[in-house]
């Protein structure tokens, strides 16, 4: 009965269709069928290593996946590329699981769905030249890292130098489902399942300290279909991040300095009691007139101010906008109770007011300050001298210099 069992299964790993294996713990080939020689040759049953087989670069991402095999009771699928009969390296997927006593490793292999059936010998040798720029791109740019899953959410590349930023290392998930990944978080999986269904996705990401731009495409042969794959394409963006934020900075440094330097250029001061008096000096222009239109008014509130006397005589030029918002601030001056007086005006920037042709009638204008000062002293001596039942004094006229 024995001999015959012995018989059955060696004409098993004869005939069976599949590279079927039986490894030790440590990776030797301890057994495997026809099929398997033929594609990885006779090493196959010289009792050679997979890791011997394995292409170099690939020698640590094989090392990760099987000691995931030996750690699970579980199937573990991963990828690597494994030296053939004739000596040129093949991506194959390899499916194994570990005996009940840890000792040993059954697996199967099947050559990784890469090139379609009947390329033509150049379409070959470029997709071949692809493979390989991606493979250096990945693995000399140190920003980088790039990844792709089967349409089982199986990773089947997962390399770039950029991933030791992450505290991870190339290869690292290779034969590892993204969906067992994210195992404790459904909302991430869910996601990653829904990606199979979308669109080109960009977002930015932090891991570790660093800052990502990241890419998922999902891969259709068909526009419409759902994704048999997805591509991703992770940047580290960490030092154009950092430059941003201080140039973030540097904006609210000079957009703060900016508004101290318009405070000092206008500062609205009491020279007298209930007499403020606002120079203005340089160009002005419509954002700096209408801040002080907001502060000259609140002052009058606060200090109860019975003049408010703007005093141009450091302005040279103004433009039809501004002179028109002068004119509405003395309006407003006046709403609020108090007299504006305009001082100092140069010969352009009355010329200015003149051209647009508004009633300028009943503008209180004086030469200079000190005009505007003696004027606005005397009013208020004046208002003060008036008897409580006698008729007010008549005011000087409100082009009266000192």
């Amino acid at each position: 009965m024995e001999a015959a069992s012995n018989a059955l299964l060696g004409e098993f790993f004869a005939r069976c269709p599949d590279p079927l294996f039986v490894a030790s713990a440590d990776g030797a080939l301890l057994r495997g069928s026809d099929a398997l020689r033929q594609a990885v040759g006779a090493a196959a049953l010289d009792g050679a290593r997979l890791p011997e087989l394995a292409h170099p670069d690939d020698r640590e991402a094989l090392s990760a996946a099987w000691s995931r095999v030996l750690g699970a009771d579980a199937p573990v699928s991963f990828s690597v590329r494994l030296r053939d009969a004739g000596g040129a390296y093949q991506r194959m997927t390899c499916s194994a699981r570990r005996s009940s006593d840890g000792g040993a490793v059954f697996g199967s292999l099947r050559a990784a769905p890469e090139v379609a059936p009947g390329l033509a010998g150049e379409e070959l040798k470029a997709l071949r030249l692809k493979a390989r720029l991606l493979d250096e791109m990945a693995e000399h740019m140190d920003s980088i890292a790039v990844w792709s899953l089967d349409g089982e959410g199986v990773f089947t590349y997962h390399r770039g130098k950029g991933l030791a930023k992450s505290g991870l290392k190339p290869g690292q998930f290779l034969g590892s489902s993204v969906f067992e990944l994210h195992a404790r978080e459904p909302e991430s999986a869910a996601e990653m399942r829904r990606l199979y269904d979308g669109e080109v996705r960009r977002f930015r990401s932090e891991s570790h300290g660093v800052h990502w731009d990241n890419w998922i495409i999902p891969l259709r042969d068909q526009p419409g279909e759902r994704a048999h794959g997805l591509l991703g394409v992770s940047v580290d963006v960490s030092e154009s991040r950092l430059v941003e934020n201080e140039l973030r900075i540097q904006l609210d440094q000079i957009a703060a300095q900016q508004k101290v330097i318009r405070d000092l250029s206008t500062p609205i001061i009491e020279v007298w009691d209930g007499v403020l008096t606002l120079p203005m000096v340089g160009t002005v222009d419509s954002v700096r007139t209408a801040e002080v239109m907001d502060s000259l008014l609140s002052q009058i509130v606060e200090k109860r101010a019975s003049f408010a006397i703007l005093d141009l005589t450091g302005v040279e030029v103004v433009d039809t906008k501004v002179a028109s918002h002068l004119i509405e601030l003395i309006t407003a001056i006046r709403l609020l109770g108090a007299d504006g007086i305009v001082a100092g005006i140069k010969p352009t920037v009355a010329q200015t007011m003149v051209a647009l042709g508004l009633d300028l009638s009943q503008l209180n204008t004086q030469r200079n300050l000190r005009a505007a000062l003696n004027y606005a002293i005397r009013s208020m001596s004046r208002a003060k001298g008036a008897s409580p039942g006698a008729p007010p004094a008549p005011r000087p006229s409100p082009n009266e210099s000192a």
